[in-house]
């Protein structure tokens, strides 16, 4: 990942594609872009959405590391997932990393535009400074 100014560029096509940055510092502020969960090493979804959701959150949680942030700053999760029935295994994975926290969290059934992606994470967190 790169960073420029207020913003960080994790350097995936979709950024020059689309037009956006991975995250946006905006003072005390970190918003991260949405964080799909293919696997690091070889671009392809696991099977199974837990295993999507830990790649995502790992991939957020170094977004935020290089922002000067961590999960335990984060504020506002918003999850998108591709089946309801994928709401247990979801919250269980939530809870693991989320439950000390307790951040806002949204969650909304929809589609995804990657093939065999079946959630795509949002956060938005406190920046330590000073």
């Amino acid at each position: 990942m790169t960073q420029m100014k207020d913003r960080i560029f994790s350097g995936a096509p979709a950024e020059d594609f689309a037009g956006f940055a991975k995250a946006v510092i905006d003072g005390p502020v970190i918003h991260v872009s949405g964080t799909l969960g293919p696997d690091p090493d070889s671009g392809a979804f696991p099977d199974s959405v837990e295993a999507q959701l830990e790649n995502a959150i790992a991939s957020v949680a170094a977004t935020l590391e290089q922002a000067g942030a961590s999960l335990v700053d984060v504020k506002t999760l918003r999850v998108y997932i591709t089946e309801a029935g994928f709401l247990k295994g979801v919250a269980g994975v939530l809870k693991a990393h989320f439950d000390a926290i307790r951040p806002t969290n949204t969650l909304l059934v929809c589609q995804l535009p990657a093939p065999g992606a079946k959630i795509e994470i949002e956060v938005s967190a406190s920046r330590r400074v000073g």
